[in-house]
């Protein structure tokens, strides 16, 4: 795979699928170029009991909206799979599957450099910024396009669009290093379900989306889980007779941009409430799980090389906390309701199940609790070392608005709250791609005409 083409899209995901289509529609030559298949990492990243925790109705893929008779359902894994899957094939979307991208690397810039190096195939890493191109971490001028190197080849092209996400690399912290060799530890994202599982306890180490669905699949199955409960909010399903989604959607919540979100753009680094669609969808109560058995710690502090593993004594105030997010939610659909004469049912507000004696800080010998896998719910950090522009900040993180970076030619799409609450989600990765499609076409438009 060698030579020009207009743009290059990096990752098939529903976020370089979304933005294919609206170049298809503009009539710009690209390519999607994805490392693994279409849909892999719903495929191969989930658990078996996966579903959405967003409803149906709120996959609107552009040009591939929810095709199924369940909109206020949630779609389990296969389901997810079919719908990528068939929003790839409903346009013959340009990917190349298979193909990983090793660079990402901005041409000559200036004029006289684009006057020595024509468009096409000849074109080549020879014109390559220099440092006396960068000025502040900024190019002093825009790039003459991009040479992306990959494992089948080297491409040239005018613009990139980055639709990996921003959730690349697993996170471990390095006391798990201490964890002694006869405790089974896989990360979040490698867990399946438990009957793979050795024998015994297990403890889920994060109470995020993943680690709580996890803790559940567990409880679900009848094993003895302990989980170290951490800063995680949590969201009702429902309320007041419908989807506290449904609520949020109507009164414009998920159209806000981040700009006007009360954390601005700390927003990016919040956790993901915790709440569940599986079986028709219903919340997440860490408490009612504590009442039918299961052990909530606080957050895990140390693991030490003996097998002993500390808690922080921070157990109720997480568990406070996250009921305090959930209320301020009901009190935000409560306003809107009212503000609006909706006639909707009442309902009584949420009472704890139960109450944690201590204060969930303790040490306990895993051994002796019986504890034989652990479970890394702790997120994931990203990496964007193989784009070698400088677009990004210092915390390593793209410098953008609404997905148009610092760099000419250079977009980054599908990252969560890239503008609202659904950019890294199916709910708004539609919006993000038809603003970023015409900024597109216009750099390619102009790389024609220079």
């Amino acid at each position: 795979m060698e030579g020009h083409v207009p743009v290059v899209i990096v990752g098939g995901g529903q976020a370089g699928l979304s933005m294919s289509w609206c170049l298809t529609q503009e009539d710009v030559g690209h390519v999607v170029l994805e490392r693994h298949t279409v849909a892999h990492s719903w495929k191969e990243d989930r658990w078996e009991s996966f579903c959405l925790v967003t409803p149906n109705w709120q996959c609107t893929l552009p040009g591939h909206p929810y095709p199924g008779d369940d909109p206020t359902g949630f779609m389990v894994q296969d389901q997810i799979v079919d719908y990528v899957e068939s929003y790839a094939a409903s346009f013959d979307a340009p990917v190349r599957e298979g193909v990983t991208v090793t660079s990402v690397e901005a041409r000559g810039v200036g004029s006289d450099r684009r006057a020595n190096a024509p468009r096409g195939a000849a074109r080549d890493a020879s014109t390559a910024p220099t440092a006396a191109d960068v000025h502040d971490g900024v190019l002093a001028s825009a790039p003459d396009g991009y040479l992306v190197r990959t494992t089948a080849g080297d491409l040239t092209c005018d613009a990139v669009v980055l639709a990996v996400g921003g959730y690349h690399v697993p996170t471990v912290p390095r006391m798990a290093e201490r964890l002694p060799s006869t405790v089974t530890q896989i990360h979040s994202s490698r867990y399946k379900s438990a009957a793979p599982l050795p024998d015994g306890a297990v403890l889920v180490v994060g109470s995020g989306q993943s680690g709580a669905q996890i803790a559940e699949d567990l409880h679900l199955a009848g094993r003895e889980v302990h989980l170290a409960v951490g800063t995680a909010p949590r969201v009702a399903r429902f309320y007041r007779g419908r989807d506290v989604v449904a609520w949020l959607h109507d009164s414009g919540h998920y159209d806000m941009p981040i700009e006007d979100h009360k954390e601005g753009l700390g927003a990016r680094h919040e956790a993901n409430h915790y709440v569940t669609g599986r079986d028709g969808g219903r919340d997440i109560d860490l408490r009612r799980f504590a009442a039918e058995g299961m052990t909530l710690h606080g957050r895990l502090a140390a693991i030490e090389g003996d097998g002993t593993a500390t808690f922080a004594g921070d157990l109720k105030r997480n568990l406070d906390m996250a009921d305090a997010v959930s209320e301020r939610i009901k009190d935000a659909v409560d306003a809107w309701i009212a503000n609006n004469d909706v006639d909707a049912p009442e309902e009584d507000r949420y009472v704890p199940v139960w109450e944690p004696e201590q204060d969930g800080g303790a040490e306990i010998d895993l051994a002796a609790a019986g504890i034989t896998t652990v479970i890394w719910a702790t997120g994931f950090r990203s990496d964007w070392s193989w784009v070698k522009v400088p677009a990004f900040d210092g915390s390593g993180y793209p410098t953008h608005h609404r997905g148009v970076t610092s760099v000419p030619g250079l977009f980054v799409l599908g990252l969560p709250w890239q503008h609202t609450w659904g950019s890294g989600r199916f709910a708004g990765v539609a919006r993000d791609a038809g603003y970023l499609a015409p900024r597109v076409t216009a750099v390619t438009t102009a790389a024609t005409t220079t």
